[in-house]
């Protein structure tokens, strides 16, 4: 029989983990799948990339196929004598195996003419398994921008993309995708959603991939958002921030009055409660919200009048004021 680098074709090394080879075989699989691939040979190096995995993710296969030794892929060779004798096999039972698929058990070497693959398919049980892989569908990720306005009460997408499929003729084209998805109120900016079968069809009826919708906030002219809070700049005058005062501040719900107590700093955050984004973890009767923070920005008028100067001065020239004085 000819033999076939299980190792080689998933391009890992004989000492790889598990974790290893089945890291390698997803990627690989992937690469070379009959709804993506343009290699013409594509679909044959799928099938052996299975034939692979099959053999190498079992431990008592793999420990049988290393058995083998070491050969160049496409090598004639044969097993060693009582090869697969330490988990229960003999040369015997392979003979009856050739006689089950139409070969003379009287041949001098019973695993004449035999593929590697149907060897190990038959491994376990006896029994020859299918050729032909089954593998789930190409996952997939699709960008969304979304505004402020849609995350805080709710949308519901139109997606509309292409995807590499094989069509009737076996053709792979980029097939068109049309459906809604729902985007719940109170999600947070830079999610990864999960629609599950959405994605590219699954090959030898395995299940179809999935889609990957990553939410992303577009920029607001007013609001910042962390997490399920809101953050605003609140420009406030020098007076306001010295004496106190009460200022009109916006909210995704509309205009909310705020005290400013007298003394107040630039850059000091003063929460407002409940009037951020909506708690996506919320009870269907306990409405949550997270908060808004307004951040106080202390703005200085670039023009004065004859009045404002006048003031200013007044001031200036009263004041005992030294903003600096931890300098000194």
């Amino acid at each position: 029989m000819k033999f076939k680098d299980y190792y080689e074709i998933l391009g890992v090394a004989r000492t790889a983990t598990v974790d290893e080879i089945k890291k390698s075989y997803k990627k690989l699989a992937h690469q070379f799948h009959p709804d993506v691939t343009k290699d013409p040979k594509g679909e044959e190096k799928f099938k052996e990339i299975g034939e692979a995995y099959a053999t190498l993710k079992d431990k008592e296969k793999r420990a049988a196929y290393d058995d083998l030794g070491k050969h160049s892929a496409g090598e004639e060779f044969r097993p060693p004598p009582n090869w697969g004798g330490n988990n229960g096999y003999s040369q015997n039972q392979y003979s009856q195996y050739g006689q089950q698929n139409g070969q003379n058990s009287g041949q001098a070497n019973p695993f004449d003419d035999i593929d590697l693959t149907d060897l190990f398919a038959s491994f376990s049980g006896g029994k020859r398994q299918t050729r032909n892989q089954t593998a789930a569908g190409q996952d997939y990720e699709l960008a969304a921008a979304i505004s402020l306005e849609d995350a805080y009460i709710g949308t519901t997408l139109d997606l509309n993309f292409s995807v590499p499929e094989q069509d009737a003729q076996g053709m792979v084209k980029q097939m068109p995708h049309t459906f809604k998805a729902r985007i719940p109120k109170g999600i947070i900016n830079g999610t990864k959603m999960l629609l599950r079968g959405k994605g590219g069809k699954g090959f030898n009826g395995g299940e179809n991939g999935n889609l990957y919708l990553n939410i992303n906030f577009l920029p607001h002219k007013l609001f910042k958002v962390n997490d399920h809070d809101l953050l605003i700049d609140l420009p406030i005058t020098p007076w306001e921030a010295a004496l106190g005062a009460t200022v009109a501040v916006p909210t995704m719900q509309g205009l909310v009055n705020l005290k400013i107590p007298a003394g107040s700093k630039s850059g000091q955050k003063m929460r407002i409660a409940k009037r951020g984004m909506a708690l996506r973890a919320m009870s269907k009767t306990n409405d949550e919200h997270g908060d808004l923070f307004a951040i106080v920005q202390i703005v200085v008028p670039t023009a004065l009048s004859d009045k404002e100067r006048e003031l200013l001065t007044a001031l200036k020239e009263n004041s005992s004021f030294n903003p600096r004085a931890h300098f000194e």
